[in-house]
């Protein structure tokens, strides 16, 4: 995967785990749980990604 890309992810990789703390920190009735798990779902598939290329890249 190439440098750009890489960075790429891990922006959005940031602001999503940004969203997701700023979510659990709402008072518990107005969190969304289905917001919740939706940036909690996207902030581990990003992870993964970058985890999986930083092993490729490693390797390499």
């Amino acid at each position: 995967m190439s440098t750009d890309v890489i960075t790429i992810i891990s922006l959005i990789s940031i602001v999503i785990w940004i969203a997701a703390s700023r979510e659990l920190l709402n008072p518990k009735k107005e969190i969304s749980k289905r917001k919740i798990i939706t940036l909690m779902y996207a902030g581990c598939l990003s992870t993964l990604i970058l985890t999986i290329s930083l092993f490729q890249n490693m390797q390499a």
